[in-house]
């Protein structure tokens, strides 16, 4: 391996929230080439953008030489990870897991190389080690090395127990000690070195160095990254509201799109750095230029793209710019029908409608105006569009104003639309 330094480069870009030795870990990763793995318990059909994080850290460790291994957690998932839930998971079906494993295992292979020839990323299933396994060995050769005194007070769990309405079921405390088994096996058979999770994984990761070294005496490491934050302080993931999937039947490419575009200005350059392979030099001169007219709509939009285009596509990235300039700069000369299923999706609002009389219902019926008489004002004024044309009079809708024979964009100035499907 050369000397350049990945650990260094994660902690300036802030892709590091814990690590362990970090110094021996980068000199080890710059002397050969190791195996490292993250899991991903698939306890939905999609993963979610609260899963970017550490795919990127693994696409980077890809990038500079080393083997990620994917580890699917088709056992751990009938369990449920406990970590900083506020109540039990509801338990799913094996026949959900196996659909859900096959899907978000292609959702992951957009982020590394399954075919890049030495290092090519590894896909595994938890259950291969799992399904057999007798109760009591686990508990004699994995239990004894742990102390339920320091299992009750990680964080994680001492956070339910505390709680009145919401204790700990002994199934969901035990999945620190699976987790744990995973990191010993993965160590065992396939020589991993390092395994690395969201901030909320430090305990289970924790385990699995603890008992590698009781039971191996082997020197491993433990590297998470920053969880994603809602706005309301609550991490991103699958149960909680407000989800941005990956998934794009789940959240649609410009929803998605757009959810970057809405960040609060004081996270953008953050985001570079953590999202994209841009050089930090280039965000830099972004930033020193933040002062400038539009320069931060411009790198809103920057990051948006590229987020949008690693996740999606690039197909999907000029469809969601099709839509963009459709309904912000009223280009509608490039739209295309299969824009229009994505708005209906999850993009704007849209009716049903077979028959409307004039342009003044239309409004009423999507909520555009509260009344005909707030309408008809709203028409005078110019306020209202037509498929991005202003509408100065009251208007009996025709064919020419059906986009592909079945789609009528209606907007009340720039930012409010409606899109009516005949």
């Amino acid at each position: 391996m050369s000397e350049f330094d990945l650990i260094k480069r994660l902690r300036n870009r802030g892709l590091i929230s814990h690590i362990t030795n970090e110094d021996n870990l980068s000199e080890l990763i710059k002397k050969k080439s190791i195996s490292l793995y993250c899991g991903f318990d698939p306890t939905d059909e999609s993963l979610h953008i609260g899963h970017l994080l550490p795919l990127i850290t693994l696409k980077r460790f890809q990038i500079s030489g080393h083997t990620p291994i994917i580890l699917i957690g088709g056992a751990t998932s009938l369990i449920g990870d406990p970590s900083f839930k506020k109540k039990e998971r509801i338990f799913n079906s094996n026949n959900d897991v196996d659909i859900w494993t096959k899907k978000i295992s292609k959702q992951i292979a957009r982020f590394v190389n399954f075919s890049c020839g030495k290092n090519s990323a590894v896909l595994l299933n938890n259950n291969i080690w799992f399904k057999n396994i007798n109760i009591l060995s686990f508990l004699r050769d994995v239990g004894k090395y742990f102390s339920i005194n320091t299992m009750i007070n990680r964080a994680a769990v001492k956070q339910r127990i505390t709680r009145p309405d919401q204790g700990i079921s002994f199934t969901e405390f035990s999945y620190n000690l699976l987790q744990a088994y995973d990191f010993f096996v993965l160590n065992k058979k396939y020589q991993v070195d390092l395994q690395i999770g969201g901030a909320d994984q430090w305990g289970n990761i924790s385990s699995g160095m603890h008992l590698i070294h009781r039971k191996s005496n082997k020197k491993v490491y433990g590297l998470t990254v920053p969880l994603l934050i809602q706005s309301n302080g609550i991490k991103f993931g699958k149960t909680e509201s407000g989800t941005i999937w990956l998934d794009e039947k789940k959240t649609s490419p410009y929803k998605f799109y757009q959810f970057w575009m809405n960040i609060e200005d004081s996270n953008v350059y953050y985001f570079l750095k953590i999202f994209t392979f841009i050089s930090m030099e280039e965000i830099k001169r972004r930033e020193q230029n933040k002062h400038l007219q539009n320069q931060i709509v411009n790198d809103k939009s920057f990051l948006a793209k590229n987020i949008t285009c690693l996740v999606h596509g690039k197909e999907q990235l000029l469809a969601v710019e099709r839509i963009t300039e459709f309904l912000f700069l009223r280009n509608i000369t490039q739209i295309k029908e299969s824009d229009f299923q994505q708005l209906k999706q999850d993009g704007i609002p849209f009716i049903i409608v077979n028959n409307i009389k004039d342009l003044q219902e239309a409004l009423v019926l999507t909520s555009l105006a509260k009344s005909r008489t707030q309408a008809k004002n709203m028409i005078i004024s110019n306020s209202i569009s037509i498929n991005t044309k202003k509408i100065g009079k009251n208007h009996i809708f025709n064919d020419q104003d059906k986009l592909f024979g079945k789609f009528t964009l209606l907007s009340r100035g720039k930012k409010n639309h409606s899109l009516l499907c005949w």
